[in-house]
């Protein structure tokens, strides 16, 4: 049992699969939960990032259905850090391959930061597959919001973390932050590959809360995710997310009538909040929900609200 929307008590998976997407990519899917119950997805951020066991805290597992999953080249999907066949449309379509592994006929979607994108991007594709969505953190995935976090904005207000994030790229290359970096994580030099994935994923972690969390920039510094991480995130955003500019905002008429309850921080500085607020316009059918917050799912505020947010859905 919970207390005041606080996570839901630790619990074990009851069943783990391996599904084989294309001839390159299997990924590892979980369930844990009521068999029974309301299907939810847990859609994780990065790209990259891969799911942890406190993922299946978020959820009532007497009401809910908890699939968690690894997107290509991360967790213990396979092969790890895989840049090949990596793209937007592909884990698009994965999603939709899960979906009909399991069985399900529509589900819930939870995603926050990339995991927002990425269930945006799956509802607006297949709008009848989904019963609602539960969001945090909006990352419209466009080029100003890729800008904002890794050539110019953020860097306003971590300057102290900003000197260590450049650090591995020559002065000469710093204004194409992305692009450098991705030279760097794709190279052969298996050191500066591997610095560079520690400095690009601990920038994140360190500015995902408004106070530093020790235990977060540890996750985020473990060289086997970092390196999945880094150089997934840098594949994705070196090459716009593989979208069409501001596709997202154009493709919400096909979202319209679906529930959504949009949770943001309003000092959430990897993805600040007009993007939220820009989609939310859009959207009637949506809820936004504004925090004394930062970005990380693990802020107490944002935690709450999403907890709130999945025991109020009803079918």
């Amino acid at each position: 049992m919970k207390v005041n929307n606080q996570l839901y008590p630790p619990i074990e998976s009851r069943a783990q699969f391996f599904l084989q997407v294309d001839q390159v990519h299997q990924l590892y899917i979980e369930e844990s939960g009521n068999p029974q119950g309301i299907p939810i997805l847990f859609v994780h951020g990065g790209p990259g990032g891969g799911c942890s066991a406190d993922n299946r805290r978020f959820f009532d597992p007497y009401k809910y259905r908890i699939i968690l999953f690894d997107q290509r080249g991360c967790g213990k999907s396979t092969p790890h850090a895989c840049l090949v066949d990596n793209t937007s449309q592909a884990l698009t379509e994965d999603i939709e391959k899960i979906r009909s592994f399991l069985k399900i006929d529509k589900w819930v979607l939870f995603g926050g930061s990339w995991g927002s994108t990425l269930s945006l991007l799956y509802a607006e594709k297949y709008p009848d597959k989904v019963i609602s969505m539960v969001l945090r953190g909006i990352f419209l995935c466009r080029e100003e919001d890729i800008d904002w976090f890794y050539q110019q904005g953020a860097d306003k207000i971590f300057p102290d973390f900003w000197q260590d994030f450049i650090a591995p790229i020559l002065p000469k290359d710093q204004h194409r932050m992305v692009g450098a970096y991705y030279d760097l994580l794709t190279g052969e030099d298996e050191l500066s590959r591997m610095r560079a994935a520690e400095s690009w994923s601990v920038w994140e972690g360190k500015t995902s809360t408004l106070t530093t969390d020790e235990k977060l920039i540890e996750k985020f510094s473990n060289p086997h995710f970092a390196l999945a991480m880094a150089r997934i995130e840098c594949h994705y955003f070196k090459h716009h997310a593989f979208l069409a500019p501001n596709q997202i905002l154009e493709n919400t008429p096909s979202i319209i009538d679906i529930p959504i309850k949009i949770i943001h921080g309003r000092y959430d500085m990897v993805c600040p909040i007009k993007q939220a607020y820009q989609l939310a316009k859009q959207l009637p059918m949506s809820e936004l929900i504004i925090c004394q917050a930062g970005h990380s799912a693990k802020e107490k505020e944002i935690s709450q609200q999403l907890i709130k947010a999945t025991d109020e859905i009803t079918l």
